[in-house]
């Protein structure tokens, strides 16, 4: 088993991940794990990286798929014992253009963006080595939403004491009242993107609580954050950051040095924390 740190980035063969995946490359001191679905793609990207100089490594992962996060799971466990950072990027937006009815936005998206990333947290978190660092990309969009919300959910959504069961319920209503198209009746915003990210949010803030009770003096910090409005497939070419720029705040987060308290619980964006 090797004793070399190891960092891991979820859906990292293109946009923000691979930018992150390709500054840690430079600036972590161990092995950086791209992943991807699409194991043609995660590859190409690597060699992509590869002519740079640099040396990722390449790992499948669907996050949607728990059989393939557990593989990754048993994966870190055998080869180092554990992990030291973990950036949760994969994460899908429709268009805005897009037709599909809204009820099938709010599954689909939820689905991969909360649900998905909730499942490799329960599973990878475990893993945790002390003085980890992880990074969940959530989005203003998440700040946004949580405005639009009516005042009773703005009060769960902010909450110091709702639990992950009661962040799943939510999560799990907004998707069934967007079926029966009763959502911005029952106090939601027209977004499936921006409740997903309200929930990574939220979800962040939980899982740092948890860490406090149950791993306190590990040093494991944990924060959300908003990479910014990054030219991606997902984003468009109209937005203001390059890629580069938008791995900025989740990688200082991911190499948040030794000893630091902080930030912790928070949602992050341009490295400054920001009120929930």
């Amino acid at each position: 088993m090797s004793s070399t740190p190891v960092a891991v980035v979820t859906g990292s063969n293109k946009g923000i991940g691979l930018a992150i995946v390709q500054a840690l490359c430079k600036q972590f001191t161990g092995d950086v794990y791209l992943t991807a679905r699409d194991i043609e793609k995660g590859k190409a990207a690597v060699a992509k990286l590869q002519e740079e100089g640099l040396k990722p490594l390449f790992h499948q992962l669907d996050i949607a798929d728990l059989q393939s996060i557990r593989t990754l799971r048993d994966f870190l466990k055998e080869n180092y014992g554990g992990l030291n950072v973990l950036v949760n990027n994969a994460g899908i937006a429709f268009k805005v253009a897009d037709t599909t009815p809204f009820a099938v936005q709010a599954e689909v998206t939820l689905r991969t963006n909360f649900f998905a990333t909730r499942d490799v947290c329960r599973e990878l978190l475990p893993l945790m080595k002390r003085n980890g660092r992880i990074v969940n990309i959530s989005s203003v969009m998440s700040v946004r939403a949580l405005a639009r919300c009516s005042q009773e959910l703005q009060q769960k959504f902010r909450s110091d004491t709702i639990t992950e069961e009661e962040l799943v319920k939510l999560m799990e209503k907004f998707v069934e009242d967007s079926k029966k198209g009763v959502h911005e009746k029952e106090g939601w915003p027209n977004t499936a993107y921006g409740v997903s990210k309200t929930g990574v949010t939220v979800l962040s803030r939980i899982q740092a609580r948890l860490l406090n009770e149950t791993r306190k003096g590990d040093g494991i910090l944990l924060n959300a954050c908003c990479p910014g409005w990054v030219r991606t497939d997902m984003a468009g070419p109209k937005a203001t950051k390059s890629p580069d720029e938008g791995a900025e705040t989740p990688v200082y987060l991911a190499l948040l040095p030794l000893g630091a308290d902080g930030p912790h619980g928070q949602f992050v964006s341009e490295k400054k924390v920001q009120k929930w």
